[in-house]
C-alpha cells in the first residue's frame, strides 16, 4: 500500500476511458488499498484510479470518514432532477464551481472477491458517484460546466502556481 500522487489537469490519463477488471489479481488488490489510502485524507471525497495514473475501472470513496471502493463500477440509476452543486476535484486543485448533478445515485459493481457491490445515497455520496464514474469515462468535471463557467475554470487554471 502506498499513498500515491494525484495527477493534475493536462495529464493524458485524465482523459483515458477506463478498462473493465478482468479478473481480480495482485494488481488490483493493489491498485485498491493504494486508492483506499490516497484517499483516507481530510478534504477527499473520492479518487479514480485514472487520478494515480492507472486504467481500470475502480475507484474508491471516503465519505463522512468510511473508505470503501466499487470494481467496474456503473451507475444503474440516477434520481430527481439534476441541481447546481459546489465540485471540485483532487486534479484541479483549489478551484470549485457549480456543476449540475442529480441529487440521487445508485452504483453498482464488485468487490475483491468478486461479489456484488450496490452503493446507493444523495447529497455528497451522490455527488462523488457520479464524479468517480465520470472520471472513469475519461471526463474531468470542467466538461459539465456551462461555456461561460468553462472559460472562467480555464482561466483560474492558467493562472494557478500547479499548473
Amino acid at each position: 500500500m502506498a499513498i500515491r500522487e494525484i495527477r493534475l489537469f493536462g495529464d493524458p490519463v485524465l482523459r483515458t476511458v477506463c478498462d473493465p477488471v478482468e479478473s481480480i489479481d495482485e494488481g488490483v488488490r493493489g491498485l485498491v488499498a493504494d486508492l483506499c489510502e490516497t484517499v483516507d485524507m481530510d478534504g477527499r471525497a473520492g479518487l479514480a484510479a485514472t487520478q494515480i495514473g492507472h486504467t481500470q475501472r475502480v475507484f474508491s470513496l471516503n465519505i463522512d470518514g468510511e473508505i470503501s471502493y466499487v470494481i467496474n463500477p456503473e451507475i444503474v440509476a440516477l434520481e430527481g432532477e439534476p441541481e447546481p452543486t459546489g465540485e471540485g476535484c483532487l486534479s484541479v486543485p483549489d478551484l470549485w464551481f457549480p456543476v449540475m448533478r442529480h441529487p440521487r445515485a445508485t452504483v453498482r459493481g464488485i468487490d475483491l472477491d468478486g461479489k456484488e457491490i450496490v452503493i446507493s445515497g444523495e447529497g455528497l455520496l451522490a455527488q462523488a458517484l457520479q464524479h468517480e464514474c465520470d472520471h472513469l469515462d475519461g471526463k474531468l468535471y470542467l466538461s459539465r460546466l456551462d461555456r461561460e463557467t468553462r472559460g472562467e475554470a480555464m482561466r483560474q487554471i492558467r493562472q494557478s502556481a500547479w499548473f
